[in-house]
């Protein structure tokens, strides 16, 4: 089973990593990262540079297309020969996904018009503007087409989609082994429940994170 999951430079790191170490324990699951051009890759806080030494151009099929977000997906959706390739892979896959902004490059390509999708609250009109119903739900489904809101809820969509590829218990296996049983400290995990100054203290850090990222070479 082919998964492949695109790094572009600021990638959110928990969008790609969380999907890929429940994914990672499918059975026969084979996971390759694909870029632009083969090389280091940096994550949007800076700090975790990683080796992608695949082409995204080199894959032309895969079972599971999972697309991460982060400030990356501004490179996503502005390079038409990768949003002709998402095209052209989606009609391979059995799922294609993403996760938090990564919800914009599949509607960038024309994936999502007139569907229902989630993805970062803070991005919610940037989705509609390319033809997708926002809705705030964790996971969203639509046939093979599976998207997942901010950063944490792709670990969610991962459990989700290794049921859907294998089974029920599978699933809950991996889930049991990784020990996903969260049980946060606070309850503002979500925009309907987060207070204003919780919400613009949000806006603060992020910004503040990017700000401190060291520049790319």
């Amino acid at each position: 089973m082919d998964i492949v999951i695109p790094l572009f430079d600021h990638f959110e790191p928990l969008d790609a990593i969380g999907p890929y170490e429940i994914l990672a324990y499918v059975p026969d699951a084979r996971v390759t990262f694909v870029t632009d051009e083969p090389g280091p890759v940096r994550d949007v806080l800076g700090s975790l540079p990683v080796h992608v030494p695949t082409r995204y151009s080199e894959v032309e099929r895969c079972d599971v297309l999972l697309i991460p977000g982060g400030g990356s997906f501004k490179t996503m959706m502005g390079d038409p020969e990768f949003l002709d390739w998402v095209r052209r892979v989606h009609g391979t896959t059995r799922f294609t996904t993403a996760v938090c902004t990564g919800t914009l490059v599949l509607a960038a390509a024309g994936l999502l018009n007139g569907l229902t999708a989630t993805t970062h609250w803070d991005a919610a009109a940037g989705l509609e503007a390319h033809g997708a119903r926002y809705t705030p739900e964790r996971v969203v489904r639509q046939d093979r087409i599976i998207t997942a809101a901010g950063v944490s809820s792709g670990i969610d969509m991962a459990v989700r989609l290794v049921a859907l590829l294998t089974d029920d218990v599978t699933a809950q296996a991996i889930q049991l082994y990784t020990e996903y049983d969260p049980q946060p400290p606070f309850d503002t995990g979500s925009l309907a429940k987060a207070p204003a100054e919780v919400v613009d203290r949000a806006h603060a850090v992020a910004r503040q994170a990017t700000r401190l990222a060291p520049p790319l070479a």
